[in-house]
């Protein structure tokens, strides 16, 4: 998907996308102040914000744990252990053709599954057991999205560091192909993840750290959906 530079006057009227009995358990609210995103345009949106008819293919790697723990913002975060000196990265591509008042866009969340504030850390069990323990999360050191108005949104209320790229999604013979790149210049990463695997449905809520003007910030998501896994 090429960048999307324009940012539409008015939200867009689209709540009727999002009646699935998913969406109920969460109850709307509008921010504190609307939220200015250039000088003319202001919007006041609705939170927590809904995605609906969105795609999702994830990629997970060792990586060293030094260079993980070397990358993170707050000391209260911890990246999780794995063996021989390990930790994760995880590289989850979105195609979110659907989000409640806003335009759709494509995202690559790269990501560094946390233990925060001194909590439990042993080698592969954390990971196991992940979103079943509440100081577990993932901390997001990159994340492009091919929307300005996402990135304003991201940036300004989340502090999540997300950058204006292209991100091309491709679906070709079971093979889910991503790249991202900045103004044309040739893909900087580029990811290939099977489309087949082992059927299995996820209901999930997790947390997502980020850092905003200094302040740590807890961001409680969920999602629930049906993922193809191949180990």
């Amino acid at each position: 998907m090429d960048t999307n530079l324009q940012i539409n006057e008015q939200l867009i009227p689209n709540e009727g996308k999002f009646n699935d009995a998913f969406f109920q358990q969460f109850k709307l609210r509008p921010r504190h102040e609307p939220l200015r995103l250039t000088d003319n345009i202001e919007k006041n949106y609705q939170f927590p914000t809904f995605y609906a008819d969105a795609s999702c293919s994830i990629a997970i790697f060792h990586c060293d744990y030094a260079a993980a723990k070397a990358m993170m913002p707050d000391p209260s975060m911890e990246p999780v252990k794995m063996t021989k000196g390990r930790s994760l990265v995880i590289f989850s591509c979105y195609e979110y053709r659907n989000v409640m008042n806003v335009a759709p866009y494509n995202e690559i969340a790269m990501t560094i599954p946390v233990m925060s504030d001194g909590g439990m850390n042993l080698p592969v069990l954390t990971m196991l057991m992940g979103d079943k323990l509440k100081k577990f999360g993932y901390y997001v050191f990159h994340m492009p999205v091919t929307s300005l108005e996402n990135r304003i949104r991201g940036r300004k209320i989340w502090g999540l560091p997300k950058d204006v790229e292209t991100i091309n999604v491709k679906h070709e013979n079971q093979m889910a192909n991503i790249t991202a790149c900045v103004d044309g210049q040739a893909p900087y990463i580029e990811l290939n993840i099977p489309m087949q695997g082992a059927a299995q449905v996820f209901d999930v809520k997790s947390n997502l750290y980020s850092v905003l003007q200094g302040d740590r910030l807890t961001s409680a998501t969920a999602f629930k959906g049906s993922f193809n896994l191949t180990k």
